[in-house]
């Protein structure tokens, strides 16, 4: 089979499309032969080996784990002795966690796949799983998000926070979403009921306040998070505009509203068939949909990398792999 691997740290110029041996499934494992794939910030950071945090994770001085890529849609080829849902022939989508999704092929446990939503493509059902996790959790988890409230969405046109507006909306809540210009639109289209254009106003000014703050663009500051929360109101972080961001979430965000009932915390999506299940749904009953930027063909997947490292990406980049415009 064919896969992108990268033997050294650096950026898309490493990745190379190389023949490898075809993995086989043991014990709770599935490998899926896979339509399409969708590229994730992650990527090009294990990609790069930054920031240095990350070389702990994927060693040191040179990868340990040489393949790259996680999100995929694609069939079930095989099962191990211990899978208990899924059957070869089975339509899947989910999050292998680095276990090489740029690939024809690729293998990991059973709880990272559910089974794609009918009425999905292979592409549209790749584009869901980190992004769309790290919506639903961030809400849902972390924000306790209830219907009626006011809840604002930093980051509204990428790869989360198409996810989160729509999500949001299913919750039933007033969403508001922060974007550019050229993005007003593709907010407003998604379900947003206002639209901050950060490039005119300065949303931290305008006296505003918001039960639930969602900062996936990570560059507001603790004082602007705190400043524009309500009473009781939860801030949930989830990326980041600079490492040095961190520490003050990470050391402060749960003290600085104490006093009013107010929480501004970090979150880290984790992969969980049962949520994974729900975003299946969502996508079925037609509350959620997948906005894709970008499609690349397999062997221009360091082109996508490169495209996604502007971070200029309304909604999320597709590596095509197979037939990724089938909803079979």
């Amino acid at each position: 089979m064919k896969a992108v691997v990268y033997r050294k740290y650096g950026g898309p110029d490493v990745l190379s499309l190389e023949e490898m041996a075809k993995p086989q499934p043991e014990g709770d494992q599935v490998l899926v032969k896979i339509h399409a794939a969708s590229a994730n910030p992650l990527d090009w950071h294990f990609m790069r080996g930054t920031p240095l945090l990350m070389r702990l994770q994927s060693g040191l001085m040179k990868p340990k784990n040489i393949r790259i890529g996680s999100d995929i849609a694609g069939f079930v080829e095989a099962v191990g002795p211990d899978v208990v849902e899924l059957k070869p022939g089975d339509q899947v989508f989910g999050d292998f966690e680095g276990s090489g999704g740029f690939a024809e092929y690729a293998c990991g446990p059973e709880k990272s796949l559910a089974l794609k939503p009918d009425n999905a493509s292979f592409a549209e059902a790749a584009a869901i799983p980190i992004a769309g996790l790290t919506a639903l959790q961030s809400l849902r988890d972390h924000g306790k998000i209830q219907a009626g409230q006011q809840v604002l969405v930093n980051g509204a046109s990428g790869g989360v926070g198409t996810y989160a507006v729509q999500i949001a909306k299913a919750y039933e809540a007033t969403v508001t979403g922060i974007c550019s210009t050229r993005n007003v639109e593709l907010a407003r289209s998604l379900g947003a009921d206002h639209i901050i254009d950060y490039t005119q106003v300065d949303f931290a000014k305008s006296g505003q306040t918001y039960d639930l703050i969602l900062d996936i663009a990570g560059n507001l500051s603790l004082t602007s998070l705190n400043r524009t929360l309500k009473p009781n109101g939860m801030g949930v972080v989830v990326g980041f505009s600079s490492l040095w961001r961190v520490p003050p979430i990470a050391l402060f965000g749960s003290r600085v509203g104490k006093q009013e009932g107010k929480s501004i915390g970090l979150m880290l999506a984790k992969i969980k068939q049962e949520d994974l299940k729900e975003l299946r749904d969502l996508f079925a009953a037609g509350k959620i949909k997948s906005v894709i930027d970008k499609r690349y063909p397999f062997h221009e997947t360091a082109e996508a990398i490169r495209y996604l490292e502007t971070s200029r990406a309304r909604g999320k980049v597709i590596i095509d792999i197979g037939d990724s415009d089938a909803m079979i």
